[in-house]
Formats: C-alpha cells, sequence, structure tokens
C-alpha cells in the first residue's frame, strides 16, 4: 500500500489527531454541533489515520472480490457540546485487530475538554455482506500503531 502524502493530521505517538473547525453547517439552530456529526467527524478521524498510516484505499482492499470497511458496532458517549467556531480535534488510537476485525476508541477534544468519546468495531466486508480476513498487509501496516493504552 502507498502512502498517501496529502493525508490530515498527525501521529502524536500512536494516536492520531485531525483538526476540524465547527462551521455553521455543522450545526443546529442553536449553534450546537448536531449529534449525528460527530459520527461524521470520527469517519474522518479512521480515514485520515489509515491514509497517514500508509492505507490508501479504504475500499476494494482485495482484488479477487471487492470489499469495503462496515461498522460492526458503535458506542457512542456525549459530555460537553462544541459550537459553531470551535476548534476541536478527534484523537483516534487503534486498540484491536483480529481476524475480520479492526476495533478503535476515539475522543472529540476542544482543547483538554472531552466532548465525545466513540468506541468503534469495523469489519472488512465483500460487497455482498460475507466477512473477509484483513489482509495481511493491512494487519502488517496498521499492527505497530495498536495500543491498550487511552491516550
Amino acid at each position: 500500500m502507498n502512502k498517501v502524502l496529502n493525508s490530515l493530521g498527525h501521529f502524536d505517538g500512536k494516536a492520531h489527531v485531525l483538526p476540524i473547525s465547527i462551521y455553521y453547517e455543522d450545526t443546529d439552530l442553536s449553534g450546537v454541533v448536531y449529534h449525528a456529526n460527530y459520527l461524521r467527524f470520527m469517519e474522518r478521524g479512521r480515514t485520515e489515520f489509515f491514509r497517514l498510516a500508509g492505507i490508501s484505499k479504504m475500499a476494494g482492499l482485495e482484488e479477487d472480490e471487492p470489499t469495503a470497511w462496515a461498522i460492526r458496532s458503535i458506542a457512542v458517549k456525549y459530555h460537553r457540546p462544541a459550537r459553531l467556531d470551535d476548534a476541536v480535534t478527534v484523537r483516534t488510537i487503534l486498540t484491536g485487530l483480529s481476524g475480520a476485525r479492526m476495533r478503535a476508541t476515539q475522543r472529540v477534544m476542544c482543547g483538554d475538554t472531552l466532548l465525545v468519546e466513540g468506541r468503534i468495531e469495523a469489519c472488512i466486508t465483500t460487497l455482498t455482506g460475507k466477512a473477509r480476513r484483513l489482509p495481511k498487509n493491512v494487519v502488517e501496516t496498521l499492527a505497530p500503531f495498536v495500543t491498550t493504552e487511552e491516550t
């Protein structure tokens, strides 16, 4: 897998940090970020983590049969809201790789304040929904980033 040179964010140890500005389109009428938009922010965080780690394709990982990442489960805790014009960061850490699954913890922060925390489990499936093992090159690329530390 080729490293993508125009990926966003940076690594802080094993954690990927993606800065995001809160725009009007992210908020409801009161200027608070709409709850579902945090899932979009976390998706961006995982995508940029993979890009910066050296995985440039998120879908079509296997040549013999097209595959894609799919969310198997997600648990989200909302602590505080982000607001219009806030500068937030999405911190992504990988907490596990096994078989067809990848687990991550993601935190949306405003400075040192935890706004939202998500625990994600994603898997690779064929386009018909059949689970596939993580390709060896994906495991080898991501394995150095796996940690049990809550950073």
